[in-house]
């Protein structure tokens, strides 16, 4: 009975055992490397599972994922129950967990004063003739770990819903963010929109446990930063 078990599909087995399953319940980390192969060839033979097959393909290069990151197609597919669909997946997913060991967290600009804010969106807003809002998400060391667009107004006016601000904060599991805008007239002094504004989102965040660390206006004249003027609520 355990020889048929074993030889089950992983559509028939116990939601606790399946890899997909087993990931949505107890999260990625929970998977043995043969679990997460296994999710990527979906299917084994008719003589073993996906993960007996992964399991036995780990065991040949000695349970190395560096090794198993050289093996060619023709070798993956010497396999039975491994295609070449399959061989593919799984020298495309090692190939992606070599290219993110090229990026450090180093590489995430960290944000120590209004001038950082500055050299990382000027790009984003030169040239512009009409306003748009960003924010830059941030971890707890402060690094961005991304900025998102929220919206695009007229010449002299956008339209922010602060709703909007916090689901692109809560999806990225951001600790921290920096509003910023443009001013395509070129001046930098802030309206009484910007400010309410600010204190709107301010006061949201705090609900939230999230920092909003600054707001910086640009322009083509340079940038205002609200916390090197004493303006942040």
């Amino acid at each position: 009975m355990e020889n048929d078990f074993t030889r089950m599909k992983l559509k028939q087995w116990a939601e606790q055992d399946r890899p997909r399953e087993k990931l949505l319940l107890n999260g990625r980390r929970s998977l043995s490397d043969a679990e997460l192969m296994a999710i990527l060839i979906g299917s084994g033979s008719k003589d073993e599972t996906a993960v007996e097959l992964s399991k036995r393909i780990l065991r040949d290069v000695g349970n190395n994922l560096g090794d198993l990151a050289r093996l060619s197609l023709a070798d993956l597919c010497a396999y039975k129950g491994i295609g070449e669909a399959k061989g593919i997946a799984i020298i495309a997913a090692l190939e992606l967990g070599r290219r993110r060991k090229e990026y450090t967290a180093e590489e995430k600009p960290q944000i120590t004063s209004s001038e950082d804010v500055y050299r990382i969106l000027k790009s984003v807003f030169a040239d512009l003739s009409h306003e748009e809002f960003w924010i830059l998400l941030l971890n707890t060391r402060n690094r961005v770990i991304g900025k998102e667009l929220i919206s695009k107004g007229g010449m002299g006016v956008v339209a922010v819903d602060a709703k909007t601000v916090f689901q692109a904060v809560l999806q990225a599991k951001a600790t921290g963010i920096i509003l910023s805008h443009n001013h395509p007239s070129g001046a930098l002094t802030p309206s009484l929109a910007d400010k309410s504004l600010t204190d709107k989102i301010v006061s949201g965040a705090k609900c939230l446990d999230i920092r909003v660390l600054d707001h910086v206006i640009v322009s083509d004249e340079g940038y205002y930063s609200f916390i090197d003027n004493g303006q942040m609520p």
